[in-house]
């Protein structure tokens, strides 16, 4: 497989761990995946910022890989949670849902490289403006919030065509084969999210890695989340209850985001569901969920991933 170089870091594969909220993409996640030779990001959305500096530490102190953050924009302590992975060691920054063009400042002030996550060309073209070592180009099949309504596929063309900076392709990427199908297009990496929940480094529940393993194509829906945006993720009691407008009580608001429907609490969802409340709780997923089979160690998978993209280049 090729490298993957990102500003001034450079990872020995183009395998980027996808940051997911919350407290399902941890130290132990990240800092395996930076060990085998990828990009581990630690989900810092819903973390303090004690707790994001802890998980970073412990990043840090197994691994001189390449390690970063994944923080959402739209939550209320996205500046405290950025300054807050850079100085405690982040390589790099993804940011999603939403755009802010002060962290690329802050980024760049620190050497740090700056990754927003887009779903246009205009919005990447914004990006590399700004100072974006790469972007983070997510389709419709990913997990989570989603900011576009296209398949990955349809995206690359014209944003591989506005920028010069590396793009990493996401949304629906499950195995070697499909690694080689993103770096054909041009892509100069992937984001797996999904994938790396079925690892057993990943900090989500065994409830909700069951959920995964369980999943079939027709398991994975769009569901309302109060962010604003549509999320995709696993259907269950509480998708099911989203999808005829019976939201659950907020019993106490942490007011976690910068701007809130108020529908339900979104956090609370997602903290149910990572220790185990899979009725009550939202499992995110991509569609590649459909597609995770066992529970391997981070190490075990990306070998796998490294031997079916031989595979597919025709080198075995």
């Amino acid at each position: 497989m090729p490298t993957l170089t990102i500003g001034s870091r450079t990872a020995r594969l183009p395998i980027v761990q996808g940051g997911m909220a919350v407290r399902i993409s941890l130290s132990p996640l990240a800092a395996a995946v930076a060990r085998a030779g990828g990009v581990g990001l630690i989900a810092g959305s819903g973390l303090s910022t004690a707790e994001l500096a802890a998980e970073m530490r412990a990043a840090r102190d197994v691994t001189d890989g390449v390690v970063g953050v994944n923080i959402m924009v739209a939550v209320r302590a996205f500046k405290e949670l950025v300054i807050t992975a850079i100085d405690n060691g982040a390589d790099l920054v993804v940011c999603g849902a939403g755009f802010s063009r002060d962290v690329f400042g802050w980024c760049r002030d620190a050497g740090v490289e700056c990754v927003p996550i887009v779903g246009s060309a205009r919005v990447a073209r914004l990006a590399e403006k700004f100072g974006a070592s790469a972007v983070v180009v997510e389709g419709v099949d990913a997990g989570g919030h989603l900011g576009t309504d296209q398949h990955v596929e349809d995206l690359l063309p014209e944003i591989l065509e506005a920028v010069d900076i590396p793009v990493i392709a996401a949304g629906g990427i499950a195995t070697g084969g499909d690694i080689k199908r993103m770096l054909d297009a041009g892509a100069s990496g992937v984001q797996m999210g999904s994938r790396f929940v079925g690892t057993v480094e990943c900090s989500a529940s065994d409830a909700f890695k069951q959920l995964y393993l369980d999943a079939t194509d027709d398991d994975i829906v769009l569901t309302k989340s109060p962010v604003g945006l549509p999320g995709r993720a696993i259907t269950n009691p509480l998708t099911r209850r989203l999808a005829v407008g019976d939201y659950p009580r907020i019993v106490r608001c942490k007011s976690c985001l910068k701007e809130c429907g108020k529908e339900y609490c979104i956090m609370d969802a997602l903290e149910r569901s990572q220790t185990g409340d899979v009725v009550e709780g939202l499992v995110f997923a991509g569609t590649s969920a459909a597609r995770v089979n066992d529970i391997p160690t981070v190490h075990d998978l990306m070998e796998r991933l490294v031997a079916e993209w031989r595979a597919a280049s025709g080198e075995e």
